[in-house]
């Protein structure tokens, strides 16, 4: 019997091309795992407060009474990244009267934030660290305030739109009743003040059926900035391991004020806040 023999270069090509396949699983497995992860912290919080709303539209008197509010708080980045995305909505109804009980107002708002932040600096010594970032948010206010005495002006409508310079640092440390746990505690305070934008306000005087049903614009749509609407927020929360779930306890303090149309108008409000933090990471896979 007569044995034919294969061409050497058969071999020798089979050999090159797996070789050539684990090179590139072997690359593809390095690119995979090169790609960073994007992490995202959503605190959900609710709260409780006391409020002081002036709104002389509709009375020169201040209100007082209690707030209730519910925030959700997102941070987004990947490792190894400066650049964070931040998220916040946050809603709030409160129910006012005055010091003598002769009237009362009820009112609502919506606000909500998106921006970025730069991990400016850090400082780490063992298992603490401290963390500090800046940036910029544009807000979003929608709101209304109702008077229950009021019979020709009983409501007021809100809007506005905002930029706000942001700041805030963040120091976090082990668990002092568990410090072998890798979960740590996260002190946090961040402050936000509104430079430039725009609200809506009616004339001193100005009904809204003469703006909505007659078409009479009176310097309804105003510039702001801190000469005629100084503002700030800051909220203060800690975040610490509790079982297998991150809880959140904290403070916010909210002043809002406006002096534009003859108008004045003003919320400050004080807010003990409690929630639930989660932490989610995720990681691109190629296929």
């Amino acid at each position: 019997m007569i044995q034919t023999k294969k061409p050497k270069w058969i071999g020798a090509l089979v050999v090159c091309g797996v070789l050539s396949a684990n090179s590139l699983a072997l690359h593809a497995q390095i690119y995979g795992q090169s790609i960073p992860q994007r992490i995202t912290t959503n605190s959900r919080m609710v709260g409780v407060g006391t409020t002081n709303i002036l709104d002389t539209y509709l009375s020169p008197e201040e209100y007082h009474g209690t707030d209730i509010r519910y925030i959700s708080h997102t941070l987004r980045k990947r490792e190894g990244k400066r650049m964070l995305q931040e998220i916040v909505h946050q809603g709030n109804i409160a129910y006012v009267d005055t010091r003598s009980g002769s009237g009362k107002e009820l009112t609502g708002n919506y606000r909500f934030q998106y921006g970025w932040h730069y991990a400016c600096r850090s400082w780490q010594w063992g298992r603490q660290e401290l963390r500090l970032e800046a940036g910029g948010n544009i807000e979003l206010a929608l709101g209304f305030l109702y008077n229950t005495r009021n019979s020709n002006n009983p409501a007021q409508a809100y809007f506005s739109l905002s930029v706000l310079p942001t700041a805030a640092v963040e120091y976090l440390f082990p668990n002092p009743f568990h410090r072998n746990s890798q979960r740590k505690c996260c002190l946090r305070y961040a402050l936000g003040v509104p430079v430039a934008g725009l609200m809506f306000s009616p004339n001193y005087g100005q009904a809204y059926y003469e703006i909505f049903s007659k078409g009479n614009y009176d310097h309804n749509i105003v510039p702001t900035y801190p000469g005629n609407a100084p503002s700030l927020t800051h909220r203060l929360t800690f975040d610490f391991p509790l079982f297998r779930a991150t809880c959140c306890i904290g403070y916010q303090g909210e002043y809002l004020q406006s002096h534009v149309n003859e108008l004045k108008r003003h919320s400050y409000t004080h807010t003990l806040l409690v929630g639930i933090v989660k932490t989610f990471k995720l990681t691109k896979v190629n296929r």
